[in-house]
């Protein structure tokens, strides 16, 4: 086979599972979204809980997830995700129940009902993408945006003094009682996305046993909002994003790691 013969549309091989539907994704070029997607759904198809599975998208980029997603997804308001995850959870506590949120969104807007799910330890899975900055609306400042980093609400940095910290969630709910496994991932590599997929898993698994809520967050880039080519968007969130928020499990069993 020649090269003009593999790049035939009828030659192409795409690794995707067959819980993610054949609609295009609508992501930027390089943005991690699509992965996280095809990662949590390939967990739910090989666990077999695909008819059992019910995923919440909120507001932001996130909220496209259901045109990707074939299974049963409902949409949030913004930030309320956990909230409306928690009432299904509850009228029907034999489902595997999952968010799927941005920093936006859920480091934001939502951080009420997701300290308080979380506090509660509600039976689900909060999968939290996390890329520094509003995604969907214009590159806005989050409160996840780095120290010094440039947003269209931030064009001189994040200042500290008068925008405070950069928020981390992922510590903040490790030590809520309710919460039995949290865990911080990135899927811009075939080595991360496999660890990701593990910690989907193994957030999945806890649903299964009934041991409360599962966190799982995936760092991500945002290459169109950072104004950066993809390539340049993984190096600067190797770099800048990952010392300030570094992988790996941070409570694993109920106890802190």
């Amino acid at each position: 086979m020649n090269v003009l013969d593999i790049i035939k549309p009828e030659n192409q091989v795409f690794c995707k599972t067959k819980l993610m539907t054949d609609t295009a994704l609508s992501y930027c070029p390089g943005c991690g979204h699509g992965t996280a997607h095809n990662l949590a759904m390939e967990v739910i198809d090989e666990m077999g809980i695909s008819e059992d599975t019910i995923g919440v998208a909120p507001v932001g980029c996130s909220v496209l997830a259901y045109d990707f997603m074939n299974i049963d997804i409902t949409q949030a308001a913004h930030g309320r995700a956990p909230a409306v995850a928690t009432a299904i959870a509850r009228t029907w506590p034999e489902k595997y129940v999952f968010t799927y949120q941005g920093d936006g969104d859920l480091a934001a807007i939502g951080t009420a009902e997701t300290i308080h799910a979380c506090n509660r330890g509600e039976n689900i899975v909060i999968i939290f993408v996390n890329n520094g900055i509003y995604g969907m609306t214009g590159g806005q400042m989050a409160p996840t945006t780095l120290e010094g980093m440039v947003s269209s609400t931030s064009p001189y940095g994040r200042e500290i003094k008068s925008m405070g910290s950069p928020l981390k969630m992922t510590e903040l709910v490790a030590n809520l009682p309710g919460v039995y496994y949290v865990t911080r991932q990135s899927v811009h590599t075939h080595k991360h996305a496999r660890k990701a997929k593990k910690a989907i898993q193994k957030a999945f698994e806890n649903t299964r046993l009934k041991k409360g809520l599962s966190f799982v967050e995936i760092v991500s880039n945002c290459n169109s909002g950072w104004k950066m080519t993809p390539n340049d968007a993984n190096i600067w969130m190797e770099e800048h994003m990952f010392p300030y928020f570094p992988l790996g499990d941070i409570k694993v069993d109920g106890k802190l790691k």
